[in-house]
């Protein structure tokens, strides 16, 4: 009789072929392992993601100077609200607009932008992630020069 005989195989008691598989204490091991990456990992995704969000309220913010600029170039004075980019809130003719392709963006919070104008000079500003004036670390104020 010829015998074929099996690598990689094991027989249990009743010679019988047994499959493999992992253990309960294998599977806690690699989900702890698993959990102390996350722990490691997720404050830094949310760091970027905090980081990001100030990085685009200063772009819309350098935009909407820009735009504010334009307009003060036509009209001669800044507008008594961000509104004055989209429609002709002076009723001068010398207004070239809508100095914005859309309507006026709000900071990455969804909260306004808030502008303050008296003609000649303009300050825009956003209170970040807790819509609040001041702050400190990740909820300071956004704005150019601030």
């Amino acid at each position: 009789m010829y015998e074929k005989k099996l690598t990689n195989v094991k027989w249990d008691s009743n010679n019988r072929i047994t499959q493999g598989g992992f253990t309960l204490i294998e599977i806690l091991v690699v989900m702890a392992i698993i959990a102390m990456l996350a722990v490691m990992v997720a404050p830094n995704i949310f760091n970027q993601r905090a980081g990001a969000q100030r990085d685009a309220a200063l772009s819309q913010i350098s935009s909407l100077e820009a735009a504010l600029d334009t307009y003060r170039l036509d009209v001669g004075e800044y507008p008594d609200s961000l509104a004055g980019l989209i429609e002709n809130d002076s009723g001068r003719a010398a207004w070239n607009g809508p100095y914005l392709r859309r309507d006026v963006p709000k900071d990455p919070w969804q909260n306004d932008y808030v502008y303050d104008a008296n003609g000649q000079e303009f300050s825009l500003i956003s209170f970040g992630p807790d819509g609040e004036q001041g702050g400190e670390g990740d909820d300071a104020d956004i704005g150019l020069g601030l």
